[in-house]
């Protein structure tokens, strides 16, 4: 059996987030890779402050294969009304994030944090005649490949908050909780409900709950 070096690594950011886009980034790094990534401060991207994501991610995306798909909120809810399935639409960007970089480069392995029933990715892959070895992992991040994955990913999410937030001329929060819910409600009343097309994923109880306060 041939020692396995190359290695894909796979993320992604902003699932659950309700503003903002979905991104899946692919990360590809040898093993004698590992001692620089590790001391460049490559781990768990949700395990790293904002400011140091994008410092890393800086150098990951100058020195190593990647690839980002990034689902911006219009092409995401155009998606997700077609497929009705999230793991399905993760599914697709990552076979994408892995086939593109595997197209490119000599690859040995792709590992990939698990979200899903492991047969959704293999099938995606099968769709783009993408033979690739693919491991799926609880935890996939303790995988150095995965974490670096994780940041670019992360590091993606954030420029992406930032880009729609800049569109409307409003901060756009993370993440899904009740202040979440206020902004919603203070972003429609001051450009109409139509505003969260463009900037937050409307299959989220939040959209419900910003858009129909009276009936919580």
């Amino acid at each position: 059996m041939s020692a396995i070096n190359h290695i894909v690594g796979v993320d992604e950011s902003g699932k659950g987030d309700f503003f903002g886009s979905l991104v899946i980034a692919s990360f590809l790094a040898d093993t004698k890779d590992e001692s620089r990534l590790k001391a460049l401060g490559v781990r768990d991207g949700k395990l790293i402050a904002n400011k140091k994501i994008l410092e890393i991610d800086n150098t990951l995306r100058q020195d190593y294969p990647h690839k980002l798909v990034i689902f911006d909120p219009q092409k995401y809810n155009a998606m997700y009304k077609k497929i009705k399935n999230l793991n399905i639409l993760l599914a697709e960007g990552h076979a994408e994030a892995i086939d593109t970089i595997a197209c490119e480069n000599s690859v040995d392995l792709a590992i990939s944090d698990k979200f899903g029933k492991a047969e959704l990715i293999e099938n995606a892959l099968k769709k783009r005649k993408c033979n690739i070895v693919l491991k799926q992992m609880v935890r996939g991040e303790s995988v150095i490949q995965v974490a670096a994955a994780s940041i670019l990913a992360r590091a993606a999410f954030l420029r992406e908050m930032d880009r729609l937030s800049e569109i409307v001329q409003f901060e756009l929060p993370r993440g899904a909780a009740p202040q979440v819910d206020s902004a919603g409600r203070e972003l429609v009343a001051q450009q109409g409900v139509e505003v969260l097309t463009k900037v937050a994923k409307l299959h989220f109880k939040n959209y419900y709950r910003i858009v129909h306060p009276t009936l919580i």
